[in-house]
């Protein structure tokens, strides 16, 4: 049994009868929360929770998505596990970058460091600067912070991405397999930036069906060294993507490969 669709990945005519592509595979809503009072609120059906409320600890970032001075959906940007995988070597370029993009535009994001101690840290530096200039009052709750003029909500803490996925206008990701499902079943634009094994694949893949422009490579994402040059370079390639990624046929491409997904249960 293979945990993807069909309408991502046509089954080769050459495999046995015995293998099956039965759709892509989800875990219950509530496993996938870090916070005990929002798994508590989302433990019933799975199907009925995507538009459940969050817990009141976590109010900040509802309050973020709704944006009510904002025109525009937030854009969801997180590499998981690929942090402690030893990839994210210079978290604060990293950070650098979004606020490059965040000061030439008028975008939104919401960052989740997966709880990767050097990005945590890096976040909390540019908290206290923040605070130290009296710009903003960026502390949130436990696990969430606001920077760059309160138009990047980081969070340490995991929230399901089809919750998430949802509410925001594309999803910049490292083209793992739980995260491009989730994208390409809530109809959410992507931007890929894969690191390793598979994730090259699925970022490929993901251009070919015309619902993330090309991959972007790793330094456009995370520049080796934080210096203006480094970082604005790759400011302007990762400001490109999105643009592309939310250009009408994107969109109504990834609108539809969605349509044709919803129907499917994987091994539901």
């Amino acid at each position: 049994m293979y945990g993807f669709s069909k309408e991502i990945v046509e089954r080769p005519g050459y495999w046995p009868s015995s293998a099956h592509i039965c759709g892509f595979w989800f875990l219950p809503m509530a496993w996938q929360f870090s916070c005990d009072k929002c798994r508590e609120l989302f433990s019933g059906d799975f199907n009925s929770s995507f538009e459940g409320i969050l817990c009141a600890n976590h109010a900040g970032l509802e309050d973020f998505l709704m944006g009510s001075s904002y025109l525009s959906l937030p854009i969801f940007i997180g590499l998981s596990s690929i942090g402690s995988m030893g990839f994210l070597r210079n978290p604060k370029a990293f950070l650098m970058v979004i606020k490059a993009v965040i000061e030439s535009t008028d975008y939104r994001f919401i960052l989740f460091s997966s709880g990767y101690q050097p990005l945590d840290s890096a976040i909390r530096s540019f908290a206290s600067l923040a605070v130290e200039s009296s710009v903003e009052a960026p502390a949130l709750s436990n696990d969430s912070t606001l920077l760059f003029n309160n138009r990047l909500f980081c969070l340490s803490g995991s929230i399901p991405y089809s919750w998430l996925f949802p509410k925001c206008a594309a999803a910049i990701h490292h083209a793992g397999s739980g995260s491009t499902a989730a994208a390409l079943f809530a109809g959410t634009p992507q931007v890929a930036c894969p690191f390793l094994l598979d994730q090259f694949y699925w970022a490929e893949r993901l251009h070919w069906l015309g619902v993330a422009p090309e991959p972007l490579k790793r330094q456009h994402l995370i520049p080796d060294i934080d210096d203006a040059a480094s970082v604005n370079k790759a400011a302007d390639v990762l400001l490109g993507a999105i643009r592309s990624a939310l250009s009408p046929e994107i969109k109504a491409q990834a609108t539809v490969i969605a349509q044709r997904l919803a129907s499917e249960d994987g091994i539901g």
